[in-house]
């Protein structure tokens, strides 16, 4: 948990022998601007809400069951239509990317400046964020 956010981690580099990251992400979540993965490919399955997904200028409006994918070196975004309402499913490729929360989790527990903590979690795991 950071910054009131719940991600939880169902599947680690640990389990899965390093293939891949499955985390769940529920609300209340902010959206997230554009931005570039170096190291993986994401895919999302929609739990519950309605979310708009912005992928290399192709928009995808989703609900419940729906699925998109989102590369990496793409720059991509995400938004709920109710702010801070729904909940996600992720997989990203190859695994690793669960310890970008692990840092975040980290860092808000010991009280440290969250946006400082995106900073240094967002350099370590190759993250360019391109609006902001």
């Amino acid at each position: 948990m950071f910054g009131g956010t719940t991600i939880t981690i169902r599947a680690s580099a640990e389990t899965t022998g390093g293939a891949f990251t499955v985390f769940e992400e529920a609300a209340p979540l902010l959206d997230t601007s554009a931005h570039v993965h170096r190291d993986e490919d994401e895919l999302y399955y929609v739990l519950e809400g309605e979310h708009v997904f912005v992928c290399g200028g192709e928009v995808y409006h989703l609900g419940p069951g729906g699925v998109v994918f989102l590369p990496r070196g793409v720059p991509h975004a995400h938004r709920r239509v109710v702010p801070g309402a729904g909940r996600l499913l992720s997989m990203t490729y190859p695994a690793g990317f669960e310890g970008f929360f692990r840092v975040l989790a980290e860092a808000d527990r010991r009280g440290e400046d969250l946006a400082a903590a995106y900073a240094e979690a967002s350099r370590q795991y190759g993250i360019t964020w391109l609006d902001g």
